[in-house]
C-alpha cells in the first residue's frame, strides 16, 4: 500500500502524542523545586486547591496515586500543617482533608510558578490552535475511554 500526505495511522498519533506528552511533563516536573515541593504533594495541593476539600481516596484517584502513596504524601503535607484531616460528615468511616490557610498560600505561590512554566511549554500555539487543540484531546479521550467500557462490558 503506498501513503500519500503524512502518516496519520493511529500508532503514528499515539508516538507523537506520547512524545508531547513526555516533553509536557518534564516542563511541569522542573517547574517545581523538589527541595521546596514533591510533584506528588503538588498534585494533592493543586487537586484541593481547585477542586475543594475531597476524600483521601478520590484524591489518591484523580492525581493516580496508590493508596499507600497518598496516605504517605497527605502524611507529608499534614506534618507540614498544609492540609488537615476530618471526618467525612456523610461517611464516618471516610476522612476528608483540606487545605489549611498556610497550604492556601503555599499552594497558590507555587501553582503560579508552575502555570507560567506551563504558558511558555504551549506559547508556540495561538488561541484558536489551543482550543482546538483541546477539543481533540477531550474527543480522543472520552472516545478511547467508551472503547475501554466497552471491551470490559460482559
Amino acid at each position: 500500500m503506498t501513503r500519500t500526505g503524512p502518516d496519520a495511522s493511529g500508532i503514528h498519533v499515539w508516538l507523537i502524542f506520547m512524545k508531547a506528552h513526555r516533553t509536557l511533563l518534564r516542563h511541569a516536573v522542573n517547574s517545581l523545586d523538589p527541595r521546596v515541593m514533591k510533584h506528588a504533594d503538588f498534585g494533592v495541593l493543586e487537586a484541593l486547591l481547585h477542586k475543594g476539600p475531597q476524600r483521601v481516596s478520590e484524591l489518591g484517584r484523580r492525581i493516580q496515586l496508590t493508596s499507600g502513596s497518598i496516605t504517605s504524601a497527605i502524611d507529608r503535607l499534614e506534618n507540614r500543617g498544609l492540609v488537615r484531616r476530618a471526618p467525612d460528615v456523610q461517611d464516618r468511616r471516610a476522612r476528608m482533608v483540606h487545605l489549611t490557610r498556610e497550604g492556601r498560600l503555599r499552594v497558590t505561590r507555587v501553582f503560579a510558578g508552575h502555570a507560567a512554566a506551563m504558558e511558555r511549554a504551549v506559547s508556540c500555539l495561538n488561541r484558536a490552535e489551543r482550543t482546538t487543540l483541546i477539543k481533540l484531546l477531550k474527543k480522543l479521550g472520552l472516545a478511547a475511554a467508551r472503547q475501554i467500557a466497552d471491551e470490559l462490558r460482559p
